[in-house]
């Protein structure tokens, strides 16, 4: 075991008013434990949650707050209890961080949905610590949390894939996504371009639902086998009963043409929604009516468990699969927070280390 040499510090909300202004800021980092991995961060992805907290639109943050669940690094400091995770390996955390690991959720390898889960920032330990991410210099997670790199996967690309990446390829492999299968994909961007990208590499016939014509072409490029624009009157129709499986991408949903969307759906077909807008923006109104006819289901996807995530970067190493991502320093964040703010990145940031 490696002896500590870390200093906890990085980019950190301290003014709700202004939510891409951070500052650096020395953190407390977790009580170190048996089953905990300490892992110096190299690469940050910038997630819509991070928005979406800063901007407290999932409710109040705790401060000051770190923010960041796209993290990538080395692991400095492992615990006597962790089985697969070695000093120096690299390694990445995701939105969770912790779960209780007794409940029946755990024990089946469903981690993501424990009741007791902690998320890797703006929550708290049972030891009172608040949970502060990855625009900073290290972190600390129980090894359930933790996920070895695949040597095929820069770290670069990496990072975004395990929040944005994660939260679509688990409702695609629950849902069976594979040959023979048609799939629909709900906005393209950072977490709807990932969903084209591991749909079509699952082996998919994919179909992609865009209201932004700017990105119809980027949807090609992504593999997508159609492309529809939402905004044509009617777009559902000549798509009825023929799709298996939709997942959808979009945050804002109260203008989400969720009807047309059910329509598209085969017999016993499946709307999975892992967009999650901000808590005043419920799902438009449903009738039973639009439901019935093609006995339909709708549900959501809580990010995905380690071993979806094991799944997901080894099928990304054997498929080169690359995100669309654009590199910045840290100190960069505001940019990146804007860009996301203002739905202008194509189509994820990843920030790198300049505080270590």
């Amino acid at each position: 075991m490696a002896k500590n040499q870390l200093e906890f510090k990085g980019y950190a909300l301290v003014d709700p008013a202004r939510f891409t202004d951070l500052e650096v800021t020395t953190i407390e980092p977790k009580t170190f434990t048996a089953d905990d991995v300490e892992i110096a961060i190299t690469h940050c992805g910038v997630c819509g949650s991070d928005v979406h907290t800063l901007k407290q639109g999932w409710g109040e943050s705790k401060l000051p707050l770190i923010v960041g669940h796209e993290i990538v690094g080395h692991a400095v400091r492992v615990g006597e209890n962790v089985r697969d995770i070695k000093v120096g390996q690299r390694v990445g955390v995701g939105a969770k961080i912790g779960s209780c690991m007794q409940c029946r959720q755990c024990k089946e390898g469903l981690e993501n949905y424990c009741p007791k889960g902690i998320s890797t920032y703006n929550s708290v330990y049972p030891d009172g610590i608040v949970t502060q991410g990855g625009y900073s210099t290290a972190i600390r997670a129980h090894q359930q949390f933790v996920f070895p790199i695949p040597d095929g996967i820069e770290s670069r690309y990496a990072a975004s894939m395990l929040c944005g990446g994660l939260t679509v390829f688990s409702p695609l492999v629950t849902n069976g996504t594979g040959p023979g299968k048609k799939v629909g994909i709900v906005g393209i961007g950072g977490l709807g371009h990932y969903a084209v990208l591991f749909a079509k590499a699952l082996g998919a016939e994919v179909w992609a639902f865009t209201h932004s014509p700017n990105k119809m072409e980027d949807a090609k490029k992504l593999g997508a086998d159609h492309v529809v624009d939402t905004n044509k009157e009617d777009f559902a129709k000549p798509h009825a009963l023929s799709l298996d499986l939709i997942v959808s991408t979009m945050d804002a949903t109260p203008q989400l043409p969720i009807k047309q969307f059910l329509s598209m759906l085969y017999v016993h077909g499946r709307f999975v929604t892992v967009g999650i807008p901000d808590k005043d923006q419920p799902l438009p109104t449903l009738h039973a009516f639009d439901l019935v006819p093609n006995g339909c289901y709708i549900g959501g996807s809580a990010i995905g468990c380690k071993k979806e995530c094991m799944q997901m970067l080894k099928l990304a190493a054997d498929k080169d699969i690359k995100p669309w991502i654009e590199e910045l320093p840290m100190k960069d964040a505001k940019k990146a927070l804007e860009g996301v703010a203002d739905n202008k990145v194509r189509y994820r940031y990843v920030l790198t280390q300049d505080l270590a």
